[in-house]
């Protein structure tokens, strides 16, 4: 079954120097229907202004993805650490509650553009640690596995997640390893079939896909998204 959710009924800020959108609450924006699905608690896709930074902040018990699309993405903590990344990088960052962390785009003529995900913590990880791994351009790309399979991070949970990216007219069927999934489109329109029913996802909207197999996405236009499978 695929519950569509179109990025209109999605959260939204615009605060000149950050503009987000928000699948689940998240800061100011709060909707008891949507706190999150599972282990996966929040997926923000923000455009941060050249220069801009947020203040810094500690995290509670999360694992965070962070996929650059555009620029540049700086990380420094109170304790020394210092985290970089760039168009086309994903890291993946296991943030410790008891220190702060400082989140900037250095760059001062261009804006960076990121997706960023948060877990639940999982248990026994080791708080501080990070990974990294470069997007490709193939059509499916396994980002994130419970175990690191074919290079990817290693989320030491269950839940997968895969980058998508369609030109238009392709379709790409892939198999669902868990009883529930959630589709996040970044850009592009795609007829979603589970077998169960047939929709269309536009950009930036989300879909919610539950006991399913597997789902087919054809592309109407040229698509990036992310599929989440949670295992659990």
């Amino acid at each position: 079954m695929i519950i569509h959710r179109t990025a209109g009924q999605a959260g939204s800020a615009d605060y000149g120097w950050l503009q987000a959108k928000y699948a689940f609450s998240f800061g100011h924006y709060f909707d008891p229907g949507f706190m999150g699905y599972g282990p996966l608690k929040a997926l923000n896709q923000e455009v941060l202004a050249p220069g801009a930074g947020f203040q810094p902040k500690s995290y509670p018990d999360v694992d965070i993805v962070n996929l650059i699309l555009r620029g540049k993405h700086d990380i420094r903590d109170n304790d020394g650490l210092y985290l970089e990344s760039r168009q086309d990088e994903c890291l993946f960052f296991s943030p410790r509650r008891d220190v702060s962390y400082t989140e900037t785009n250095p760059c001062e003529k261009s804006p960076l553009t990121r997706i960023q995900i948060w877990l639940k913590a999982a248990r026994g990880s080791l708080r501080g640690s990070s990974q990294k791994l470069m997007l490709t351009q193939q059509p499916v790309q396994l980002i994130a596995s419970p175990d690191g399979e074919d290079g990817s991070l290693d989320l030491q949970q269950g839940v997968r997640i895969s980058h998508i990216l369609l030109p238009a007219g392709e379709s790409l069927t892939l198999p669902l390893y868990g009883k529930r999934a959630f589709y996040q489109s970044v850009h592009g329109t795609v007829t979603a079939d589970d077998g169960q029913k047939q929709g269309i996802i536009e950009c930036g909207d989300g879909a919610f896909i539950q006991d399913s197999r597997e789902v087919t996405f054809q592309a109407k236009t040229p698509c990036r998204a992310l599929l989440i499978d949670i295992l659990a």
